[in-house]
């Protein structure tokens, strides 16, 4: 993928030796999400509710339409589904900036197009 247009995603998988790009995402949904971690006890001052500063998970989620790069990458991706592999993955948002880590996909959708003969 040469060209990359300002409201595209640009999906990529760490290779061994460096990350290289396997989709561009159209339509698209990021979020992210931080769960606390609640240390409240009986002896908590007045019973108020105390979370522990510094500690919690953290997740990024993305999903979205778009198109492999070609047909090893859209191979790659199925394949580490498939194989519940954990990847190093990151996400160019333009404007943003990038989302990098290690992770497993959790989901796979695809469509085609069948064409009668």
């Amino acid at each position: 993928m040469v060209a990359q247009k300002g409201k595209d995603l640009l999906l990529k998988i760490f290779n061994g030796t460096a990350y290289e790009t396997v989709a561009g995402l159209r339509s698209k949904r990021l979020a992210f999400n931080a769960e606390t971690v609640d240390v409240t006890d009986a002896e908590s001052a007045g019973r108020w509710r105390e979370l522990l500063g510094g500690a919690g998970v953290q997740r990024a989620s993305v999903s979205g339409a778009g198109i492999f790069k070609d047909a090893a990458s859209d191979g790659l991706v199925r394949n580490a589904f498939f194989n519940a592999s954990i990847l190093s993955w990151q996400i160019i948002v333009p404007g943003f900036g990038m989302v990098a880590g290690r992770s497993r996909r959790a989901r796979l959708n695809t469509q085609a197009s069948i064409t009668a003969r």
